[in-house]
């Protein structure tokens, strides 16, 4: 009798923990919006590369828009959420088709993404996205914290400006130094060097803008990158997290104007 009592009780954990069917929480548009990291494919824990990052996936709930990084290319589509069943309908998904040096974890990631049908909420807040009838989540999410300020601080290499590669190897590499305390910014955008500071507005996280930058005034034989350093730094109204990790500043309407790397 004990033994069994000890058996019914495992089998209700169990169902607690691990069924999408069974939920006592249905989540609501507004708790799916945002980023969320994939950290669960099939039962199997997601263990990014080292310099990898999780590949995520994000609700945008003004336009019923989906988008997101699956492991090596970028995604897009739509979805359509009822919170009355937690029915999650995922439109035909698009990505862009740049080969990575391991693609199992996209593959697997698109392929159970085809599956979707359902998403409750966890008790820890998690999302997870599950088949029809499934009693296990094909996809477990936890939610994508945002870039924060702090993380700015440091030098970084200046890879990309204005939609142009910044070629390597220049005697003067463009950089730039974010000191986030005093907020001031030094760098050299390929020939000159650049100072000043920057701005951030108040209830807005990741916004940041360099309105008082200042560079000397040499001449050099090309001034062209040096140019579209600058006019990114102009028009740069915010920042965030790349899907490979790096930083992006992006311009008011927020089209990516700079690309950083550490």
């Amino acid at each position: 009798m004990k033994n069994v009592f000890v058996l019914v009780c495992m089998a209700a954990v169990m169902a607690s923990l691990c069924s999408c069917a069974v939920t006592r929480r249905l989540a609501s548009p507004a708790d799916i919006s945002g980023e969320w990291n994939i950290v669960e494919v099939n039962g199997t824990t997601v263990v990014p590369a080292p310099g990898q990052v999780f590949p995520y996936i994000g609700f945008s709930q003004e336009d019923s828009r989906l988008y997101g990084n699956s492991g090596c290319n970028r995604m897009m589509g739509s979805y359509r959420y009822s919170s009355e069943n937690g029915e999650l309908e995922l439109g035909q998904i698009g990505s862009t088709r740049m080969m990575c040096e391991d693609m199992t974890l996209e593959k697997n990631v698109l392929s159970v993404l085809e599956r979707v049908r359902k998403c409750v909420r966890l008790e820890d807040g998690s999302l997870a996205l599950c088949a029809s009838s499934a009693k296990y989540p094909l996809l477990v999410l936890q939610k994508r914290e945002p870039m924060t300020l702090n993380e700015l601080g440091g030098r970084w290499t200046v890879a990309e400006a204005g939609g142009h590669t910044i070629p390597t190897g220049m005697e003067k590499q463009p950089y730039l130094e974010i000191d986030v305390i005093q907020k001031k910014v030094h760098g050299t955008g390929g020939c000159n060097v650049l100072n000043g500071g920057f701005q951030t507005e108040e209830g807005q996280p990741q916004s940041i803008a360099f309105p008082t930058v200042v560079s000397t005034m040499m001449a050099c034989p090309d001034l062209e990158v040096e140019g579209f350093v600058t006019k990114a730094l102009n028009d740069t109204r915010s920042f965030g997290r790349t899907d490979s990790g790096d930083v992006a500043f992006y311009d008011e309407s927020g089209a990516q104007v700079l690309l950083l790397v550490r």
